[in-house]
């Protein structure tokens, strides 16, 4: 039998088991072929050869080793991402393993390659006025301010991530009985979150400002020419609304106001007001409880008005209740706790 080429076995990893098997998303699976894409050129570089001539045989864990010494060595990469890469590559010598036992021990030495302890990443979130100064500066009047503004508050609602947000599709809200969304997350998994009146109300007026084809598979947020808003257009549009905003890093570095820092906080503020971390993690979409719980620790609140936040940001209006909706429905606070 004829043992199966590098570029045969790097399909199958890519094409049937991160995509069928796993369900990775696109952006999961760019963060795999850039790892294998820095390994392969890197063991073509010291054999000496074209990607193209390289075997099985040269795929081994001392390449690997000498690989994640190039990546802080070399290309002077922070331990998080020789971390990344290292996760990267356990899971394709794994995968190796699996399609070819005599590959096995290879793959068992890679596994055993420790993970290097870091500190934890600094974990950035808006402060509840923060998020109300947002909100007060926003325009009122142009064409994309219905848009930006229900963005924003989506984000701020719900805590979804940032490509959640791009795939968002018309037919994943429902308004009725009680306004949800349904947010499709990582390892292709789905999510319902709930939404305030005030995000459904704005949600049917951008809708109803959409005036294309009715098709339930349109998509939400959208730029100028009606195509889905990309990661990087959301990025955009998170940046440039919030960038009075100051956050700084523990050495004075400026941290810019991302989407991801919005979901931050979300999971802050929804502790605060006294949610559930259970029911937290259930409404992120966080595989682990450990991931929600790192919230407990960058929370520190001495105030009794602090138990009032993740409510919508303040306009003026009553449509915008300080206290948290969802704790004035029994039946939606039971439905999250059955999560």
């Amino acid at each position: 039998m004829t043992e199966p080429t590098v570029g045969s076995i790097l399909y199958s990893f890519f094409d049937d088991y991160l995509k069928l098997q796993k369900g990775l998303r696109p952006h999961s699976l760019r963060s795999y072929a850039d790892a294998l894409r820095l390994f392969l050129k890197f063991v073509s570089t010291e054999l000496a050869c074209k990607i193209t001539r390289l075997s099985l045989d040269d795929l081994t864990a001392d390449y690997v080793c000498r690989f994640l010494n190039f990546l802080e060595e070399t290309r002077a990469n922070n331990v998080r991402s020789r971390n990344h890469r290292l996760a990267a590559l356990r899971t394709f010598f794994e995968f190796l393993g699996r399609q070819l036992p005599d590959r096995l021990a290879q793959a068992q030495k890679v596994a055993a390659i420790p993970t290097k302890r870091v500190q934890p990443a600094e974990t950035f979130f808006l402060e509840r006025d923060e998020v109300e100064s947002i909100f007060a500066t926003l325009p009122s009047n142009g064409g994309l301010a219905l848009r930006d503004r229900t963005l924003l508050l989506f984000f701020y609602n719900t805590g979804a991530r940032v490509q959640e947000v791009a795939d968002l599709r018309v037919s994943n809200v429902e308004f009725e009985p009680h306004p949800r969304v349904h947010l499709h997350g990582k390892g292709d998994k789905w999510r319902i979150c709930p939404l305030w009146n005030e995000t459904a109300s704005w949600l049917k007026r951008l809708m109803d400002q959409q005036t294309t084809d009715g098709a339930p598979d349109r998509p939400v947020f959208t730029c100028r020419q009606g195509r889905a808003l990309t990661r990087f257009g959301l990025y955009k549009i998170v940046r440039r609304h919030a960038q009075h905003i100051v956050k700084k890093t523990s050495d004075g570095r400026r941290r810019t106001v991302s989407p991801h820092l919005w979901r931050h906080s979300t999971a802050v503020h929804l502790l605060d007001a006294g949610v559930e971390v259970n029911v937290i993690r259930a409404w992120l979409g966080h595989v682990s409880l450990e991931t929600t719980n790192r919230y407990a620790e960058i929370t520190i609140r001495t105030k009794e008005e602090a138990l009032k936040l993740c409510s919508p940001p303040t306009t003026g209006s009553d449509r915008f209740p300080r206290k948290p909706v969802w704790r004035d429905d029994d039946s939606l606070l039971k439905w999250l706790q059955s999560l």
